[in-house]
């Protein structure tokens, strides 16, 4: 029996996360975070307390972004499911505990980053099938063009599509 408890952590990576491949083809990677509490002390200093150590899993596109763009000693924030599971070893019974990711990313509190999103085609694909025509490509390119340019470091600007027609509003 397991049990699975939403949690949030922020964090620095112990090691580069080790990205690996199961049976079926599924990527999976796994991080380990430590966690330090600041603690005030009586005289006002600020100081490190006891880490905590997390072992995170991350699956399918989520693992694979995460291997690609992390490293170890990377400030980072992890929202999952904490998981506990009993299992047996040598005889004896033992717990482990996970935290399985539903996202990770950088801590922006220490640092910047440059967010690039990854072109999948089974999304261009969707895009694609739902839009018809000259839309339909316009779409693709949304989906692929970058999000910031790194010659100018500012933001790309897209144009939209087609202005609004039929739905104007007056005040």
């Amino acid at each position: 029996m397991s049990t699975k408890i939403p949690i949030s952590i922020a964090g620095n990576l112990v090691a580069n996360p080790e990205l690996t491949y199961g049976e079926s083809g599924v990527p999976h990677a796994k991080l380990r975070v430590a966690v330090n509490q600041r603690i005030q002390g009586p005289d006002g200093s600020w100081h490190d307390g006891e880490p905590v150590f997390h072992n995170v899993s991350a699956f399918r596109a989520l693992a694979e972004n995460a291997a690609n763009s992390l490293k170890k000693g990377d400030p980072v924030t992890v929202a999952g499911e904490l998981e506990f599971r009993g299992y047996e070893k040598d005889g004896e019974r033992r717990e482990a505990r996970r935290i399985v990711a539903d996202t990770i990313g950088p801590d922006l509190r220490f640092g910047t980053a440059a967010y690039q999103r990854s072109s999948h085609t089974a999304v261009a694909g969707a895009d694609a099938q739902v839009e018809a025509g000259v839309q339909a490509s316009a779409a693709v390119e949304v989906v692929s063009a970058p999000a910031y340019s790194v010659s100018t470091k500012n933001p790309v600007v897209v144009p939209p599509f087609a202005p609004a027609q039929g739905n104007e509003m007056t005040f």
